[in-house]
């Protein structure tokens, strides 16, 4: 939901998925290249009005696009995302393609819908204490009508539907107290019966629900949201999300039970989905669901948070359970190019743009060229204008084989309001020397709105130079990027493998760890991999910019840990093979 500190709002598109760490390196050839995608999802995501409260707005007067907590449900052979104040959803039958319904007869502007299949029919309620749930079985229409009205509404709710036909709805979002669990009578969705969770907040004890970039600011408060159930092999795996929606550490814990209303048992591997570092961070509150091939996938709520704390965009990442029953979601290089099918993994196109010599048509005040190849969404670039003359190159130093570019827009200056109705126009081209260029995507004609667009070259091209040429910059705003993303390789040796490493668990505070290795020749950056068993390391920092040592503070008291680094560069990634572990 929407509150200060700590909301979800959920929204997926058809190009971005994660695998687990284990998935990288080079694909076969006879893989779909162009059924590919990269985080976050390519959605036409809504723009929100500014508002007047400056602890939320923070950057005065400025519009923001946001989708977030986001509901994945499968019905009548389609896939039906929900996401927070989007005035309707999405529908998929391939999780790449995704089409938008514009939506009536229910709180369209509210936060964090949930949806349940029950008897044929689809039903929906939303946060913010609305007193009605509603229900359609043709959600192509866009048309829903009233199924109940309820005496007191929910908090972050979710509908979860037993095998034994018994209905429940898990809720709670605040910065204490606990999680709730209701059972409803599935005929009237009136509750029958409440019990708390108080396993569902440990802040003193869980270094990742510690609010803040870092998990630093101890003293803040905690914001505990976000429920999502789930039955596997008849136990019940329920989510929650925490520490806040605008903290790069949002992430989901687990608990699991016997029972849908417990008692619950907190699982120390939590959390299960975190994205801390990289181009966009963030997998908090969202959405796990198994797609049609039985494989399994969990929704997330990234954060930019830049412009307004809500500012939001959604990720979609590969999810396994493990032989003895965790479940894990991967994100590793989660905003990298992942197949869709198969493994899910990586497709071993790396990225070549970061830090690279940049020019571009003008700069906007404080948004220089530098900033739309910093591999952070939360700086940008903007040009002067929205006008046919301005232009963005990046220099990759030497020619590199080019599979794919993530062109992020960033909307500076934008007067957009609601559903956007205005397309990107623009010319991707390519040279060889910067002075003759050929086009290898033209999107002068057919533009769309497309804010986080994915785009994979017809066929893989060499290049030194990478221009893009703006056509068209749709509600009035400037040409502008948080980055231009180009994937690819490069014609080099991958990096050294990491040989020395250590890490030292604060005497004073356990739930944090220092972590150093010893620099890998050819390594453009690292990838510490952390977890509580060698095989179930699913917690991620990417270190860039030469450093050799990271501090971590999102530990598990009373857990062990074992870690290992991996170095990367433009040519692959050399993964680490000693496993180190710290008490």
């Amino acid at each position: 939901m929407g509150m200060p500190s700590n909301d979800k709002v959920g929204i997926v598109t058809a190009c971005c998925l994660t695998l687990f760490a284990g998935t990288s390196g080079a694909a076969p050839a006879a893989r779909n290249r162009l059924a590919t995608y990269a985080n976050p999802v390519d959605l036409p995501y809504r723009y929100q009005a500014p508002v007047s409260i400056p602890r939320l707005q923070l950057m005065p007067g400025q519009p923001y696009r946001e989708a977030a907590d986001p509901a994945l449900v499968l019905f009548k052979g389609q896939y039906w995302l929900f996401a927070s104040h989007s005035k309707g959803y999405w529908r998929s039958t391939d999780l790449l393609h995704w089409s938008f319904v514009e939506a009536s007869g229910y709180a369209v502007d509210k936060f964090a819908p949930t949806a349940v299949v029950m008897g044929g029919r689809m039903f929906l309620a939303t946060s913010e204490a609305t007193k009605r749930i509603w229900t359609t079985d043709d959600p192509m229409s866009g048309r829903w009508t009233e199924a109940a009205t309820i005496s007191s509404g929910y908090q972050d709710p979710d509908l979860f539907l037993d095998d034994n036909s018994r209905l429940y709805m898990y809720d709670g979002l605040a910065p204490s107290g606990p999680l709730h669990a209701y059972e409803l009578d599935p005929k009237t969705l009136q509750p029958l019966a409440r019990v708390d969770i108080p396993q569902s907040r440990s802040k003193e004890t869980r270094g990742w629900e510690v609010p803040g970039d870092h998990n630093e600011k101890t003293a803040n408060l905690s914001f505990v949201e976000g429920s999502w159930m789930t039955k596997y092999k008849g136990r019940y795996y329920l989510e929650y999300s925490a520490p806040g929606t605008e903290s790069k550490t949002y992430a989901n814990g687990m608990l699991v039970a016997d029972k849908p209303m417990g008692p619950f048992t907190y699982q120390a591997y939590s959390p299960f989905a975190v994205k801390p570092t990289g181009f966009i961070a963030g997998a908090g509150h969202g959405s796990t669901f198994q797609a049609k091939d039985g494989r399994w996938w969990h929704a997330g709520t990234m954060t930019i948070s830049r412009r307004h704390i809500f500012e939001r965009r959604l990720g979609l990442f590969p999810t396994r359970f493990t032989a003895k029953g965790e479940i894990l979601a991967d994100t590793y290089l989660g905003d990298y190019p992942h197949y869709l099918d198969g493994d899910r993994g990586l497709t071993g196109w790396m990225l070549l743009s970061r830090s690279k010599a940049v020019t571009a048509s003008s700069k906007l005040n404080e948004f220089p060229a530098e900033n739309a190849v910093d591999e952070d969404v939360r700086t940008w670039w903007s040009a002067k204008t929205g006008g046919s003359d301005e232009w963005f190159q990046v220099d990759l130093g030497e020619p590199k084989q080019i599979e794919a570019v993530q062109i992020n827009f960033a909307d500076e200056g934008s007067a957009g309001i609601g559903i956007s109705k205005d397309v990107y126009n623009y010319v991707l081209e390519l040279s060889n020397d910067g002075r003759t260029w050929r086009s290898v995507i033209d999107r002068s004609a057919a533009g769309r709105d497309a804010p986080h667009d994915y785009e994979v070259l017809p066929k893989a091209d060499q290049a030194r130079f990478v221009r893009l040429r703006n056509v068209h910059s749709p509600d009035g705003g400037k040409f502008s990027l948080y980055d231009l993303r180009v994937f690819g390789r490069g014609y080099g040796a991958k990096p050294a493998k990491v040989g020395y490493a250590q890490a030292t668990r604060d005497a004073v505070d356990g739930r944090k760890a220092a972590i150093s290795w010893a620099p890998a020749k050819g390594a453009d950056f690292y990838v510490v991999r952390l977890g509580v068993r060698p095989d179930l390391m699913n917690q991620n920092y990417q270190v860039y910019d030469g450093q050799t040592s990271v501090a971590v503070a999102s530990l598990n008291l009373g857990a062990k840990y074992c870690f290992v680094v991996d170095a990367v560069n433009e040519n692959g990634i050399a993964r680490g093979d000693t496993v180190r572990c710290m008490p």
